[in-house]
């Protein structure tokens, strides 16, 4: 591996590495407890494995994500990746971060008041829209001066844990009691990073291209080597933070991730404590919305009439508005849309790797896609509380529906379904041909 895979591996680390990164692996490891490792291992393969894999299927189109979603249709294509960006930009994922930013590097040394929020906003925002305005330079900013800073940050935090912190995992809660694995699965969603990776794929795409890789077979190369340097770092940081969750059960009650890991932080190390952990989720928060705010400009410019630093401007200032409503409202409100949007977004980034080997690829996207937009659908209304009783008496015989992967046999059966329909759609033009 060369120096460029090394400096957008750790790019692509750093954009990885945002808010859900650090609040979700220690609320997981205090809730599984005894069971923390085989709930980690499900929250690796959704929050790693696949926002890599995302990532790599990007490298085999020629554009972005919204290639991968065209073989479906090209309005689903637009619709659905319009969507993406938004959640992951200016919806939820840009304000989350701020928020968790302000929330951990602020509040534990000042009073909270909504005139705090607003001022360390206005920095925050300005500060990113900055550096987002220039696109090209965001590969040599992050990869080779924050990234180190935040990994030597991290490490930090975690050797400090090894040797200072004390305590006792405790009995798993909830789903970590029967299904440990499956629950861990699905919390990795909350990260939001496998429709991130959709975003961000273009990004270092269009950095090894700025490098001089230009073929496709050099580019899924070079993406592939970036991505497992990436996904080291973050099996190593999320199994730690996690670790730290999971020893923190017997120090008090904590509503959240960024409490458990502040009580962590002051346990091991005080006031330095505070410091340290303000230092790795600032640039962690700073790192991710940049990247946001720059595959969101590069991927609306493209479909919109307007400019690249216009788009920029604005997704940096509607950010900067919803990031004022507070991080417990942002997370109420995403949850019900990214339970809707992740099903559908894992299985467009598995068929890539699997539809060069079968026969009648669009109709095979078709289908698998159309029977889980549905049942993705039905999860995403159940979790923003609407009540579906003539439905879901139906819906509750679908196998794994009760631990989120209800979703998982229609897109086979529908992917099967739509080989069936598009060999005999075929046949059927032959005859007529033929006939003719």
């Amino acid at each position: 591996m060369n120096k460029n895979t090394f400096i957008v591996g750790f790019m692509l680390f750093a954009l990885f590495f945002g808010a859900g990164n650090l609040i979700y692996p220690p609320t997981l490891g205090i809730e599984s407890g005894t069971s923390y490792w085989g709930a980690i291992g499900g929250f690796l393969i959704t929050g790693v494995g696949l926002p890599v894999l995302a990532v790599m299927a990007i490298s085999f189109v020629k554009d972005d994500a919204r290639e991968l979603a065209n073989v479906v249709h090209p309005t689903f294509g637009l619709i659905f990746t319009s969507i993406v960006y938004l959640a992951i930009g200016p919806f939820f994922g840009i304000p989350r971060a701020a928020t968790v930013a302000y929330e951990m590097s602020i509040v534990p040394f000042t009073d909270v008041s909504a005139v705090v929020l607003l001022i360390f906003t206005i920095i925050f925002f300005v500060l990113v829209g900055l550096v987002s305005l220039n696109p090209s330079k965001i590969v040599d900013l992050i990869g080779q001066m924050l990234t180190p800073i935040l990994l030597l940050a991290i490490l930090g935090l975690i050797i400090g844990a090894l040797f200072l912190l004390s305590g006792t995992q405790m009995a798993p809660i909830d789903g970590y009691t029967s299904a440990p694995f499956f629950t861990g699965f699905i919390e990795g969603y909350l990260t939001m990073d496998a429709i991130a990776a959709l975003a961000f794929g273009i990004v270092v795409v269009n950095a090894f291209k700025e490098r001089g890789v230009m073929t496709q077979k050099g580019l899924v190369k070079a993406t592939g080597k970036a991505g497992v340097i990436t996904a080291i770092g973050l099996i190593i940081v999320y199994s730690a933070l996690g670790w730290i969750g999971s020893k923190m059960a017997s120090h008090g009650d904590y509503t959240n991730g960024g409490e458990i890991l502040s009580a962590a932080a002051n346990n091991m190390f005080g006031s330095f404590g505070a410091l340290l952990l303000g230092i790795i989720v600032a640039l962690a928060c700073f790192t991710t919305c940049v990247g946001l705010v720059v595959a969101a400009g590069q991927f609306f410019e493209k479909v919109t009439p307007f400019s690249y630093k216009s788009i920029a401007l604005i997704v940096t200032a509607g950010s900067f508005i919803i990031s004022n409503q507070g991080l417990e409202t942002i997370i109420s409100y995403s949850v019900p849309v990214l339970v809707f949007i992740y099903p559908i977004a894992i299985v467009l980034i598995i068929l890539p790797f699997i539809s060069r080997f079968i026969p009648q690829r669009k109709a095979f996207y078709r289908g698998a896609i159309f029977f889980t937009f549905f049942i993705s659908l039905y999860d995403g209304l159940t979790e923003f509380g609407l009540e579906m009783p003539g439905i879901t008496p139906y819906m509750e015989v679908i196998p794994f529906l009760e631990i989120g992967l209800g979703w998982l046999i229609p897109a086979i059966i529908g992917g099967l379904l739509g080989i069936m329909i598009g060999q005999l759609s075929t046949k059927s033009k032959d005859s007529k041909h033929g006939a003719a």
